[in-house]
């Protein structure tokens, strides 16, 4: 069953997150991910939410999102991406199939 890694990002150190932003696509790629979402503007439709940038990368399992997210390569890139910004990130099973 597919995974999401849905994340909501609020940029603090704009010339840092551009380094992890050029690192990130290799390893999320090596590990069978893909970006689904990647930007900003967000629109708000309902509610109060508001996140400045926000992203969904998809897995093949939860296993690939987790073992992506420990993994050695991701290492530097999060260490970047956590330096950098405010961020929420969840992970979740989706469906394999819409009908």
């Amino acid at each position: 069953m597919p995974a999401y890694v849905i994340v909501q990002i609020e940029v603090t150190n704009p010339t840092q997150y551009e380094k992890y932003k050029e690192l990130a696509p290799a390893v999320v790629r090596q590990y069978g991910g893909r970006y689904l979402v990647r930007g900003q503007p967000v629109e708000t439709l309902e509610g109060s939410w508001s996140p400045r940038r926000f992203v969904i990368l998809e897995f093949d399992s939860i296993q690939k999102a987790k073992a992506w997210w420990n993994s050695a390569e991701y290492r530097e890139p999060k260490r970047l991406r956590q330096a950098s910004t405010r961020t929420e990130m969840i992970c979740v099973e989706g469906i394999s199939q819409v009908t």
